[in-house]
């Protein structure tokens, strides 16, 4: 590793602090127990298997508790007709308010002006600033994606812009060196061989779990985007998608064998279903999956059933107290 990833790897864990873990895994649903169309439904993922007592991230699982886990189907279609999208279901996450509802359709994939403004009033970043607690998305970006926002050929998706509206700078190579932030396919392949980057940092996926907990020690929330399985669906790419998840699996499994589970819940949820059918390369109205792991993970999955249930629960674990704003009709 660089000299900076190592220093920071190395900084002491704050062991009195509570924290929530968001991994966000974009487009991914509960679906079929069917091999042949979802890269869930194999046996290929032992860290998943483990924590589920041998059972399948698909949905006739159910909703499901065990002694280290609780599974929760989670109804990303808000109470709206059609395919969910990515700007609704993630301003929902993100917020606690039914975004769907709010604009009367499902929309993305980007936040237009509408879901911006909601992101601007109600978004966890900022409300867990403006009480004094420690967000922090801990993405890093190459040079090319700010380039294309400064010349106005991309718009921040809502999980940046949530982050940026609360102060946050979007992090970049340097702090990917500094051991400050991670890449979304969390080993740093990618940006080796696809980005440019030759001298970017390697992990191993075991490794990558490690360092998702060391960077997390100055901070009450951390956010983790992995993007790539909404690609991998639309792409219908079944073998691709399995490959992931494996790497998904070792990285999962490297963070748990660090983390303080007695005072961290780790989220694993999503957005909108899609590469839990790799049949036709499109979202699906299957239920998102939701992992709980960690501290009091049995009382609040019990308080979950839609994308609109995060942002609260996200609070009270915290000990901040939820606006009464955010409890109006838009809430699903």
């Amino acid at each position: 590793y660089p000299p900076g990833a190592i220093r920071a790897m190395m900084q002491p864990m704050d062991s009195e602090r509570r924290r929530v873990i968001l991994l966000f895994l974009d487009g991914v649903g509960l679906g079929e127990d069917d091999p042949a169309i979802n890269p869930l439904a194999g046996d290929a993922y032992p860290t998943l298997r483990a924590l589920l007592d041998g059972r399948r991230l698909v949905a006739q699982t159910g909703r499901l508790s065990t002694a280290d886990a609780e599974l929760i189907p989670t109804d990303a279609a808000l109470g709206v007709p059609g395919r969910p999208q990515s700007a609704t279901g993630q301003a929902t996450l993100l917020t606690g308010v039914n975004a769907a509802q709010h604009l009367g359709e499902h929309y993305g994939p980007r936040p237009d002006a509408r879901l911006r403004a909601l992101l601007d009033e109600h978004s966890i970043f900022l409300r867990l600033s403006q009480a004094g607690r420690s967000p922090y998305f801990c993405n890093a970006y190459p040079q090319r994606y700010f380039d294309a926002i400064r010349r106005g050929r991309r718009l921040l998706s809502a999980i940046p812009y949530a982050a940026v509206v609360a102060g946050q700078a979007l992090l970049t190579y340097e702090d990917l060196c500094a051991g400050r932030a991670l890449s979304a396919d969390f080993t740093g392949e990618g940006w080796r061989s696809e980005l440019g980057y030759p001298d970017a940092p390697i992990y191993s996926p075991r490794e990558a779990g490690h360092a998702l907990w060391r960077l997390s020690a100055p901070y009450d929330f951390v956010f983790f985007e992995l993007w790539q399985t909404d690609l991998l669906g639309h792409a219908a790419d079944r073998q691709g998608a399995i490959a992931f998840f494996q790497r998904f699996d070792a990285f999962l499994a490297g963070l748990l064998e660090v983390v303080d589970l007695a005072r961290t819940l780790i989220i694993v949820t999503s957005d909108h279903g899609n590469v839990e059918d790799c049949s036709h390369g499109k979202h699906t109205a299957n239920p998102a999956l939701t992992l709980l792991l960690g501290a009091e993970r049995q009382m609040h999955a019990a308080s979950i059933s839609g994308l609109a249930d995060f942002a609260p629960i996200i609070l009270r674990f915290l000990g901040v107290p939820e606006p009464e704003t955010t409890r109006s009709p838009g809430k699903a």
